[in-house]
C-alpha cells in the first residue's frame, strides 16, 4: 500500500488541551509560560496511513520524538526533517532505556519549552505503558495530551481477514500480553479457555508452545483454530493458520520473528474467505 496519506482539507488551527492547559497555568505562574508539553501518540500498528488525523498533526509540529521499537519506518518518515529523534524502544531481554529514564527525558524536554511527541506503536494505553508515563507527567505537572491509536489486535486482525467478534463464532474477546514482568507467563487459564470468545495475544510467539498446551490442559480442543501474524499491516504481511495442536510447528517450520500478534478461536476460521489484504510475495 502507498505511505501517502489522504489529502485532508484545511482548516484553522486550534490549540491542543496541552496548549490551553500550559497557558492557563502561565496566568498564574511565573515561569510555567517556559515550559513545553508532551502528546502521548498511538503510532497504529504499522501501515503509515492507519493514523489519524490528530496523529500525524502532532508528529508534524514535534520538537523532539522519543518513539518505540514497534513504531515503523513508514510512520517516522512522516516526523519533518531536522527532529531530534530518540529511539527508547524495549525488546524482550533488550532495553536500550529503563521506563524510569523514559519518563525522565519527557520531563526533561518539556520543562526546556519543547512539544515532546512521545510515540507509541498501537495505542497508548494498550500493554504500552502509557498509563505510567502519563502519571509521571501529572505528577511533576507537565500538560499532557494523548491521542488513541489503533491498537494491533484490531489492525491486524482486520488485515488478516479475521473478525475479532462475529454473532455465530465469539461474543467476547480478551487482549492479553503474552509474557509479564518477571518473564512468565503465569495468566487466568480458565478464563483464556472459555468456549465461544476470541483471545489475542501479544508478544507471546516466543510462548506459543506454552500458551496451546495450556488452552488445552484448560478444556479447549486441539482443533481450535489459531493464527500467528507477524508484521500486520505492513507490506510484509505473513500469516501462518492452524490449531492449538499444530500452530507451534507450524510457526517454527515458517521461522516467525517479531512482532507478532497471535489470535485464537473459531473466527480464525473465516480467513479462508474474509483474506482481501495481498501482501507483497517475498
Amino acid at each position: 500500500m502507498s505511505n501517502a496519506l489522504p489529502g485532508a482539507a484545511p482548516r484553522p488551527d486550534r490549540p491542543t488541551p496541552a496548549e490551553l492547559a500550559r497557558h492557563a497555568r502561565a496566568a498564574t505562574t511565573p515561569n510555567a509560560a517556559l515550559q513545553g508539553e508532551v502528546y502521548l501518540v498511538g503510532a497504529g500498528p504499522g501501515d503509515p496511513e492507519l493514523l489519524t488525523l490528530r496523529a500525524l498533526k502532532l508528529a508534524q509540529r514535534a520538537e523532539v520524538v522519543l518513539y518505540d521499537n514497534l513504531v515503523s519506518r513508514g510512520v517516522l518518515d512522516l516526523i519533518p526533517p531536522g527532529v531530534k529523534r530518540i529511539y527508547v524502544g524495549k525488546r524482550r531481554a533488550e532495553h536500550t532505556m529503563r521506563q524510569e529514564e523514559i519518563n525522565a527525558l519527557l520531563v526533561r524536554y518539556a520543562r526546556e519549552g519543547k512539544r515532546v511527541l512521545r510515540l507509541k506503536g498501537g495505542d497508548p494505553f494498550m500493554f504500552g505503558r502509557g498509563g505510567e508515563e502519563i502519571d509521571t507527567l501529572a505528577a511533576e505537572g507537565i500538560a499532557f495530551e494523548v491521542v488513541p491509536g489503533i491498537t494491533a489486535a484490531l489492525g491486524v486482525a482486520a488485515f488478516a481477514g479475521i473478525p475479532l467478534t462475529h454473532r455465530d463464532y465469539a461474543q467476547a474477546c480478551l487482549f492479553v500480553t503474552g509474557h509479564l514482568k518477571d518473564g512468565s507467563m503465569d495468566l487466568d487459564w480458565p478464563a483464556l479457555a472459555r468456549p465461544r470468545q476470541t483471545v489475542v495475544v501479544y508478544m507471546g510467539l516466543l510462548c506459543l508452545p506454552v500458551l496451546c498446551t495450556k488452552l488445552i490442559e484448560h478444556g479447549q480442543s486441539p482443533d481450535l483454530p489459531a493464527a500467528v501474524i507477524q508484521q500486520g499491516t505492513a507490506p510484509t504481511q505473513r500469516v501462518v493458520a492452524g490449531t492449538l495442536a499444530t500452530l507451534p510447528r507450524l510457526a517454527e517450520e515458517a521461522a516467525l520473528h517479531g512482532p507478532t500478534l497471535i489470535i485464537v478461536g473459531d473466527v480464525v476460521r473465516l480467513r479462508e474467505r474474509l483474506n482481501w489484504f495481498q501482501p507483497q510475495k517475498p
